[in-house]
Parts: structure tokens; sequence; C-alpha cells
């Protein structure tokens, strides 16, 4: 992510030198999930807005570009949505917790053991004044 005017640069997308795997498939068992942002397994209250109302939902996990939420009912992939997180202070090394109001799209969504999980991209994030 970029950084915002508030002196803080926060959730910045990490990336790393990963070693060049050999060209062609490789069997399951040897692929490996590559992922170009820090996952924080953060349980926050959330309510989703889109054309279609609004929906209370629980993050599972919030990352840099994206985020995995928990809800009661599920949504279509491709839904557009807007919610604010509030990012605590201790895991974004800041002094107090952050508002940011994030924009985005469902990618995908699927029902786990008791809840519908909904995977979504975070394409653009502003922090709220404080």
């Amino acid at each position: 992510m970029t950084r915002f005017g508030l002196g803080m640069q926060t959730m910045d997308v990490v990336k790393s030198a990963l070693p060049l795997s050999p060209v062609g498939p490789q069997p399951v068992s040897q692929r490996q999930e590559v992922r170009c942002a820090v996952r924080f397994p953060l349980a926050l209250p959330v309510m989703l807005s889109s054309e279609k109302g609004e929906i209370a939902a629980v993050t599972s996990n919030v990352s840099a570009s994206g985020v995995v939420f928990e809800m009661d009912s599920p949504v279509l992939s491709g839904l557009e949505i807007s919610f604010s997180l509030r990012m605590p202070g201790a895991v974004l090394g800041t002094p107090r917790d952050v508002l940011v109001h994030c924009q985005g799209r469902v990618v995908r969504c699927s029902m786990n053991q008791s809840h519908y999980q909904a995977a979504a991209t975070i394409d653009e994030y502003r922090f709220a004044e404080q």
C-alpha cells in the first residue's frame, strides 16, 4: 500500500526474492502458495456495503491486497463492496488504532463448517483522519 499523508506506511506490500522453480507443472504435493502481502489473522467486526445492501461480517484475515470475511449469508463473486476496518495499532506498529476505508470486490465465496467465507480484493483504500 502507499503513504497517505499521516506520516506512516502501514500494510505495505511485502515482496521478497523468491527462488525460481522448475518450468512446467509440479505435482500437487510440491506446489507452494505464493503471496505478495503479509496476512494478519484478525477477527474484526465489519459492515459490508454494496448496491445489494449491507451485510454484517467478521474478518478472518487481512492483508494489504485483500480480506477474508465470515458471514451468515453468501455473496456473489464480482460484487463491489465498501467497508471500513479499525486496524489495531499493536498489529501495525502505530501508537493507536488506524481506521481504513476500503473499496474492493468479492472474488469468491464458499461455505465453511458453520459460515460462509468470502474473499475480497482491496482495490482502493484511504486512511481516515483521526
